[in-house]
């Protein structure tokens, strides 16, 4: 399962909150940087699709997938980086639709790759009750008892 994939891959992190939407989404890049996936100008890059076109990496409420355009600057592997905060992230002060918690980056540099990415995540998310265990999750083995209990489905 795509969870379990993460926790051992490294690219997990749990925070209480950020003020600013802009270091939520620094902050969600860190582990996929570690890991050697993507530099800091992807980042700005992301920073720089949702200041010019908005919220749009908001998917539901609660649910934020940062990304940039394909071929995007400073993308070396393809990947999702996990984020849980404990507070939510105010993308828009006026619409708290646009509020998240959970945070999936998004990196690619193949096609294929990223569209299976993809397929996984949308099946994931749409499950509430996953998605509901998930903003309960504290930390790495909260995430793999989260992964354990729906892989059984």
């Amino acid at each position: 399962m795509l969870l379990k994939e993460l926790v051992e891959k490294k690219l997990t992190c749990y925070e209480e909150g950020f003020d600013d939407w802009k270091d939520a989404v620094k902050a969600n890049g860190v582990p996929l940087k570690n890991e050697g996936y993507i530099d800091d100008s992807y980042l700005d890059a992301v920073i720089a699709c949702v200041e010019k076109y908005g919220p749009y990496i908001v998917i539901a409420p609660n649910i934020a997938m940062p990304h940039s355009t394909e071929g995007a600057p400073g993308v070396y592997k393809t990947g999702i980086g996990f984020m849980k905060t404990e507070r939510p992230v105010h993308f828009d002060p006026n619409d708290p639709e646009k509020d998240a918690r959970l945070f999936f980056m998004l990196a690619s540099n193949d096609s294929e790759a990223h569209l299976n990415n993809m397929m996984q995540l949308a099946d994931m998310l749409s499950n509430d009750d996953l998605v509901a265990d998930l903003l309960n999750a504290k930390n790495d083995e909260d995430v793999l008892a989260v992964a354990a209990k729906y892989s059984e489905e």
